[in-house]
Formats: structure tokens, sequence, C-alpha cells
């Protein structure tokens, strides 16, 4: 949403079939493997049944018409190929629908532990397994109604909580707190800063405090938000979000918790 990218999305053919190559499938099962070993003791659990119901390959890259096949029959959503980058107008039109936006491109080895634009690995091994949960999947859905027929400046405030939930989301378990955001999900760095990071900070989840927090994309995440049970976001979902989204604005931004950057695009600092 923005800049240029170098990746550039695989076309399905008539069967829905998209055609990885080997470097590719061994890409996925490098990145699918490291991951769950990083993930282990420490997703929700939410996601790692999410995971079991879409038994994703290891061997290969998975067809989006697999985990549509899931998403069907337990929340109503499915995956949609899009072009590497969309606009905001897209996105939430997508979501407004039921239509989760993957971008069907992996990256390449050169940034195998870091890339700033979401792939296919992230999309899926990130945000489909949670899309299987009736609660998390409501929430989406509404974030997506109420996103299409905002303002650009109330996006803005919409993208951040957003961030701090679908992204970059912990929740509160008995013993320890876990991991539901498809952002620290999908990437190694942030789980482990999660759990071990020093400056890392953690604040329970309000949703005007969460649209008044700015953040950036390029960096560990300073803060997070965590919620109490997936079933919170379903009880926000029943609520006028909007008008959380005026208080917001009317109370005005956090101080960042990190130093400034050059604005390139909406997401980078926002």
């Amino acid at each position: 949403m923005g800049k240029a990218t170098k990746y550039v999305s695989k076309k399905s053919d008539e069967n829905g079939f998209i055609d990885w190559s080997e470097d590719e499938n061994q890409i996925w099962h490098d990145l699918v493997v490291r991951q769950l070993t990083c993930i282990k003791g420490k997703a929700c659990e939410e996601y790692l049944a999410g995971l079991k119901l879409l038994n994703l390959p290891t061997d290969h890259v998975p067809q989006l018409k697999n985990i549509n096949r899931v998403l069907k029959e337990t929340t109503g959503w499915e995956c949609v190929e899009v072009p590497a980058l969309i606009n905001f107008d897209r996105f939430f039109h997508l979501l407004s629908n039921k239509q989760f936006p993957v971008a069907t491109f992996l990256r390449n080895r050169d940034e195998f532990d870091y890339l700033q634009e979401p792939d296919f690995f992230h999309e899926v091994f990130g945000h489909c397994a949670m899309l299987t949960n009736p609660a998390f999947a409501e929430f989406t859905h509404a974030y997506g109604r109420l996103g299409a027929q905002a303002s650009k400046e109330d996006r803005v405030y919409l993208a951040r909580l957003y961030w701090f939930t679908v992204e970059f989301g912990l929740m509160r378990t008995a013993d320890q707190r876990t991991i539901y955001g498809g952002g620290i999900l999908s990437s190694p760095g942030e789980t482990e800063y999660v759990y071990k990071g020093r400056k890392a900070r953690y604040k329970p989840f309000e949703p005007v405090d969460v649209m008044r927090t700015p953040y950036r994309i390029d960096i560990m995440q300073p803060l997070y938000f965590v919620i109490q049970n997936i079933n919170q976001l379903y009880e926000l979902a029943q609520k006028d979000i909007m008008s959380m989204v005026q208080e917001a604005k009317a109370l005005g931004l956090h101080k960042p918790l990190f130093p400034p950057k050059k604005k390139e695009h909406l997401g980078e600092y926002v």
C-alpha cells in the first residue's frame, strides 16, 4: 500500500492453481519449519487450533483453494489473490466481503529473515489460522466494514487498531502472554523480542489508547497491547468503534516510543 515493490505476484491458472518453483517450495519449507519451532509454547491456542485445521504442508507451498476450503467451512472467509501492494480502498473492500488479501509471491533468500512487504508466507502462515476462529473473523469483518466507509483521516486511526491487534496483538493466558498477531507469528525476530526484548513494554488492551499510539513498521515494536481473551475482540466488534475513533482524535496522539523517520508511506509512522 504505497511505494513500489520489486516483487511480482504469481497468477493462478483457470483451476486456481499457482505454479510455484522448486526454489520457492524450498523457501516455504525452510520458513515454516523454522517458525514452527520458534512459536512453540508462544502462540495462542486459537492460532494452534486453526493451524491444525489448515494442515499446511511443509514440503511445498500450499494452494489457496485448499486454504479457502477450510476458511469457508469454519467462518465463511476466503483468501483472494492480489498484487504485491494494494491501496486502502481495495483492502477495506475485501475485508468487508470476508475476503482476505494475499499477495502471491514469496520472499527471496536475501530477505529471508525480514521483509517489509507482506508476502505469501506472512499472510498464510501468520494470518489464516486465526481467520478460522469465529470471534477473530467477526472482528476482522467488522473492521473491514468500518474502514470501507471511513474517511482518509479516520482510516489512519483504524490502521493503528489493526496493527496492534491483527498484526501485533498479544493475549493473556493463565501463566504467560501468548501471540495471536500475524506480524509476530510470521517473524522469528519479533517472536523472540516479545519474550526476551529488554525494552519491550506491554499494556492492557484499550481501543482508544491503541488508536492514539503511533507505530513504525520497520522496527521491533516497543509496545504491545494485551487482550484478556479472544472474545474481547468479538465484543469490540459489537460496539461503536467509530465513536472511539472520534474520541482518540480529540485526545490526540501519544508521544512516539521510537525515533522519528521520514514518512515514506502510510504505515511506516502513523
